[in-house]
């Protein structure tokens, strides 16, 4: 951007209220360590109180972050400057003066141009605006594309959301997520999710998906007609892993 302040290469970041970042200003001086933020702060104190009582938002602040570091008011910047030596004052006066340079020169070539051939500056103003537009008709199709897109998935997360209070079994986890139970089958299958031991016919949950929350396997006892007792075996998805089963088969089978 052409309203940056750029001091030997290194431009100057600002924060939401435009204060200037002190760390960038120390590098753009050298990055010695006498001249570190910390230590002019120190001395600075009595200057940012005076500052401080003229506005309401603070002259001073310290943000944490990956732009992290010291934003300070553009008449601490000129003080902290002047802090580390008469030279980088001059660097930075020189800086700023060439922001509002730029500025008033741009803003005198438009009014010239429209002076000198008002047709033509209207014409390019129109395409400017034309060029906007189509921007922002853009951004507006990508946006509705994604919602259409984020549609079917956001329908699953609610069926899940009211149907998986705990854990149901395969042929009702594949109707909330509306497959066929022979596909989900098929699929946890192949994915390794369950498994039939050799000469078995129960599925059974692969021990990582039990451990990961995913499923859970159930071991009933049933009475024969004839008083002897048979297991049955079932395998349960947990709401856990029905969120998941939604993001991974919604793409595959939608």
């Amino acid at each position: 951007m052409d309203n940056q302040l750029n001091i030997a290469g290194i431009v100057i970041r600002q924060d939401a209220e435009g204060r200037y970042c002190l760390n960038d200003l120390h590098r753009a001086a050298g990055d010695l360590p006498k001249h570190a933020p910390a230590l002019w702060e120190r001395q600075a104190s009595e200057l940012v109180e005076e500052i401080q009582k003229d506005t309401k938002s603070y002259v001073l602040a310290k943000l944490r972050g990956r732009n992290g570091g010291t934003y300070v008011a553009k008449e601490l910047v000129y003080a902290y400057a002047m802090w580390i030596s008469p030279r980088f004052h001059l660097e930075v006066i020189r800086a700023y003066d060439q922001i509002m340079t730029k500025g008033i020169a741009m803003r005198t070539d438009v009014a010239q141009a429209a002076i000198d051939n008002p047709a033509d500056f209207l014409a390019r103003a129109v395409l400017v605006a034309n060029d906007q537009l189509a921007i922002q008709a853009k951004k507006i199709q990508c946006l509705e594309e994604e919602r259409a897109e984020l549609a079917p998935k956001a329908a699953v997360t609610d069926r899940i959301v009211t149907a998986a209070s705990g854990a149901m079994n395969v042929t009702l986890a594949a109707k909330t997520l509306q497959v066929q139970p022979k596909t989900l089958f098929t699929w946890l299958s192949a994915n390794r999710w369950i498994y039939r031991r050799a000469g078995g016919s129960a599925w059974v949950a692969y021990q990582d998906k039990i451990q990961q929350g995913l499923l859970q396997h159930k071991v009933t006892t049933v009475e024969r007609l004839d008083g002897s007792e048979k297991i049955v075996e079932q395998v349960l998805v947990t709401a856990k892993g029905l969120a998941k089963l939604a993001g991974e088969i919604g793409p595959i089978y939608a």
